[in-house]
């Protein structure tokens, strides 16, 4: 199931968000929204679908037009539209647009919609891989394939001979990854 959502600002930003896995499916933003650009973000997330996503559900904002919600029923997927003023309806989605703007925008002065867009596709890969949800046991929506082993220490507070640490910084040092590694390894 896949939740879409903007926020209305000077840019706006269109996020499809995948319900059970908690992933960003898709992310951008533009100064001058219309139903054609909303219709083609929807078919850059849902043309590579590969049935996974069976319920579309968006609000009712007048750019969800009834060829758009068309367009997505061709697609195999169904659309929903949220209940008149039940903010509720769409509180993950509107939830992670809250999360970019404390986590991320309110930390940084974009320059311009492609600076913002840049900076929005960054956090996102963030989002998906590296930052831990509560929601998911604490987990990240894509865990990595394959896990490093790195030896068990005797004890909880210490790290075991011949690993360390690895910090990955994220949008220039705003936020950080962090993961064990084994010394050979970092080689």
């Amino acid at each position: 199931m896949a939740q879409c959502c903007g926020q209305r600002a000077a840019i706006d930003d269109f996020v499809v968000i995948e319900h059970g896995t908690r992933r960003l499916a898709h992310v951008n933003v533009t100064a001058h929204p219309s139903a054609d650009w909303t219709l083609q973000q929807l078919r850059e997330v849902i043309g590579d679908n590969e049935g996974r996503n069976k319920y579309l559900i968006h609000d009712r904002d007048r750019i969800f037009a009834k060829h758009l919600d068309d367009s997505m029923r061709a697609l195999g997927v169904e659309v929903l539209q949220s209940p008149i003023a039940s903010p509720k309806a769409n509180s993950i989605c509107e939830r992670v647009i809250g999360t970019i703007r404390r986590e991320c925008l309110d930390w940084m002065i974009p320059l311009s919609e492609v600076h913002l867009r840049s900076i929005v596709r960054e956090w996102t890969i963030h989002y998906n891989h590296g930052r831990p949800h509560s929601a998911l046991g604490p987990g990240v929506p894509d865990p990595p394939t394959e896990l490093e082993k790195t030896p068990k220490s005797e004890s909880r507070h210490r790290l075991a001979a011949g690993a360390f640490v690895r910090a990955k910084s994220v949008l220039g040092g705003l936020h950080h990854e962090y993961s064990s590694a084994t010394a050979n390894a970092s080689a």
